[in-house]
């Protein structure tokens, strides 16, 4: 009988500002610790997408926002390895502005972060998952 692989349900903020979007990079120990992503989590069970990016953005780099649109949505199947059974992760990834008096963006729970225009966004910085929404985030910006 075939294991069942459960899809984990992904939340993440696309926050632009001057025609360049932020992105985190994941820490030591982590899932495809040291890649380049969109900042964002796991959706907890019951709770809203945007609610979790809202969550996400402030636990991990210190920022309120608000959510606005979602850009894209992915599915991707991670294969098994390095000890880890397969993956399926639904990343949904909403547009965000930074609300008035929110703070810079800090490394909180992040091993780096950097604001990047789109010749940064490097396919091969970025988990396989999160590639797709690259092609629509570039022409964003400008």
């Amino acid at each position: 009988m075939a294991q069942s692989v459960r899809t984990v349900i992904v939340a993440a903020g696309v926050l632009i500002e001057g025609g360049r979007v932020l992105v985190s990079q994941r820490k030591k120990g982590a899932h495809l610790a040291g890649a380049w992503e969109l900042p964002g989590g796991k959706v907890e069970d019951g709770e809203d997408p945007a609610a979790a990016v809202v969550r996400e953005l402030r636990e991990e780099l210190g920022v309120e926002v608000r959510v606005d649109d979602i850009l894209d949505v992915t599915f991707h199947r991670y294969p098994p390895r390095d000890g880890h059974g397969e993956r399926s992760v639904l990343l949904l990834f909403y547009r965000c502005t930074r609300l008035p008096g929110s703070p810079e963006p800090q490394c909180l729970d992040v091993a780096a972060l950097a604001w990047e225009d789109a010749a940064g966004l490097i396919d091969e910085r970025f988990p396989e998952a999160d590639r797709p929404v690259l092609e629509k985030l570039r022409p964003l910006l400008g």
